[in-house]
């Protein structure tokens, strides 16, 4: 069982995903340019995180750590600038709603080839026909929410 911190934890990540769309598409319009919001949120991301080390990291940091990690490890920043921009730049043109939807959707199904394959170091986890039903209505429930968004267009 997931201890409940984590838990609530966890959703209160996922439930303020939508709000970088739209305060960073807040700050962008003001900005005058979507990717200067997106250079601001790194700006407040890396003061918080920095704080936040110092008051609760155990371990001290030592660049030399760094040397030991691969190429591909360091592509996180990118992928993390990469969603950010995307939330940016789309929720305002498409809507948050359909924004998370799409974005969940490929998070899913990309996971699911990760742990089938063992992708980037992670354990092999082969998919079963449970997962394999639920990517389906996943997939299904893309298209719904899709063709319910044109309709109301």
């Amino acid at each position: 069982m997931i201890n409940m911190k984590y838990l609530i934890w966890a959703v209160l990540a996922g439930a303020f995903i939508p709000l970088i769309g739209i305060l960073n598409g807040r700050v962008g319009r003001a900005l005058g340019e979507p990717f200067y919001a997106a250079v601001m949120l790194f700006g407040v991301a890396i003061m918080l995180a920095l704080a936040v080390s110092v008051i609760f990291g155990k371990a001290t940091l030592s660049l030399h750590s760094l040397h030991d990690l691969r190429p591909i490890d360091y592509t996180a920043g990118f992928i993390v600038a990469f969603y950010v921009i995307s939330a940016t730049v789309l929720a305002g043109k498409i809507g948050v709603a359909n924004f998370i939807v799409m974005a969940v959707t490929g998070q899913i199904m990309f996971s699911l080839v990760i742990d089938h394959f063992g992708l980037f170091g992670a354990p092999v986890k082969p998919i079963n026909m449970t997962q394999l039903g639920g990517a389906i209505l996943l997939l299904i429930g893309l298209a719904t929410t899709q063709l319910a968004a044109t309709k109301i267009d």
